[in-house]
């Protein structure tokens, strides 16, 4: 089987996801294409020994309908010859992207990929395409399915994280944002957005909140609470699912949840003889990679089982993993984390996470990565693991080494 190698990893900053944050008067396309270019200028490649670009994309509809990554490569002036994939695993469709242009390449089919991922969310809002899972009763009823507050505050019942446990993570994880970008960590990977006139919009994540402390967290209601105990509330469906749980537990709300954000990510993934052509380096080789499905009541816990899994077709344990990303959805679903494989929480999510800079649904799993990547470099790692969870109950995870 050949190797497949990570050569480059770039991605935009997220803006807020709302009409009046930075990035709203930007097309998903333009987003996409900012990445794309930037892989394209960054590494001087000829796009047409690109076999694929992959690109992972949530909500579908609108200006990310159709096929966005067909349509975002042609606008980033690649050659008219790479077709271009759109792929939607919810949360973790920037990471499957990426999975999916690895194993091609070791199986043999091609010797070099684009992928990653886009979500303008602040022009495209959460939802819109429509949830088959949520609003057809046959399949709710069947699957007992709660929207993901609802789940991520049955998490926090279920393994006993209380409510200053969620809001002292998400404080540490707005600490640690705003000192990566104080050290400037992301220097090498964040590219600015800039207008069709050259001029800037954007160079930083936008929605972090640094004066975030467990005082002003304290004063927030929590988010879920009425569409789970208002009658017909989701509590009650969860609960019967979930028989042995007196109640659930409301902990979760905006400021220990992720940010909805606008923001795109590629990653350029290649063969050794791809590299050496253009006298590239690789960076790392991707060693693993799975996906799960879980229980999509509780939904959130896939990276759990993704991270078993891809551990045990590894022949590794958590131990032997230097630094992880677990994507903050909820705090809860990092702490779940950390509670089922005892795990060192210094090594993971060392820059912080979606909950202070905030979750571009398609491209958020890309970006984890080259986060990952960008960090084991500067401590000088060799493993690391990105892991997500993912609507519906599944779960994916990626474990990449340093070459």
């Amino acid at each position: 089987m050949n190797e497949a190698y990570i050569y480059d990893a770039v991605r935009t900053p997220r803006g807020r996801g709302k009409s009046d944050g930075a990035l709203h008067e930007v097309t998903s396309l333009r987003l996409a294409a900012t990445v794309l270019e930037a892989i394209r200028d960054r590494n001087a490649i000829d796009t047409a020994d690109l076999e694929d670009v992959i690109l992972g994309c949530v909500t579908a509809v609108g200006e990310q309908g159709g096929e966005i990554a067909r349509t975002a490569l042609l606008y980033a002036g690649y050659d008219e010859r790479v077709p271009g994939l759109h792929i939607n695993r919810f949360c973790a469709s920037g990471l499957e992207a990426v999975n999916l242009a690895a194993n091609q390449i070791r199986a043999g089919a091609g010797e070099a990929y684009v992928a990653g991922g886009v979500e303008a969310m602040s022009r495209v809002p959460m939802g819109s395409d429509g949830v088959s899972i949520a609003v057809d009763p046959i399949v709710a009823m069947q699957s007992y399915f709660v929207p993901q507050g609802i789940s991520a505050d049955l998490i926090a019942t279920e393994y006993g994280f209380s409510r200053d446990d969620v809001d002292a993570y998400a404080v540490e994880s707005q600490r640690r944002a705003a000192l990566s970008w104080e050290q400037g960590r992301f220097a090498r990977s964040v590219v600015p957005v800039r207008d069709q006139n050259g001029i800037e919009i954007l160079a930083r994540d936008e929605a972090m909140r640094p004066g975030t402390d467990m005082q002003s967290l304290g004063a927030l209601r929590p988010s879920f609470k009425d569409m789970g105990e208002v009658m017909p509330g989701f509590d009650a469906v969860a609960l019967i699912k979930y028989p042995h749980l007196e109640r659930v537990s409301h902990v979760h709300h905006a400021g220990n949840s992720s940010a909805i954000v606008d923001g795109a990510a590629a990653v350029l993934i290649g063969s050794r003889a791809f590299g050496e052509k253009y006298g590239l380096k690789p960076r790392a080789r991707v060693r693993a990679s799975v996906k799960v499905g879980s229980d999509p009541t509780i939904m959130l816990t896939g990276p759990v089982p993704a991270t078993q899994k891809v551990l045990a077709q590894a022949g590794m344990t958590v131990g032997d993993v230097d630094l992880i990303e677990v994507n903050e959805a909820f705090s809860s679903v990092v702490l779940r984390f950390l509670q089922a494989f005892d795990a060192d929480p210094a090594k993971v999510n060392a820059n912080g996470g979606a909950i202070a800079m905030g979750h571009p649904l398609g491209a958020t799993g890309a970006m984890i990565l080259g986060t990952l990547l960008d960090e084991m470099e500067r401590q000088d790692k060799e493993t690391g693991l990105a892991t997500l969870c993912v609507a519906s109950g599944m779960g994916a995870a990626t474990l990449i080494e340093r070459v």
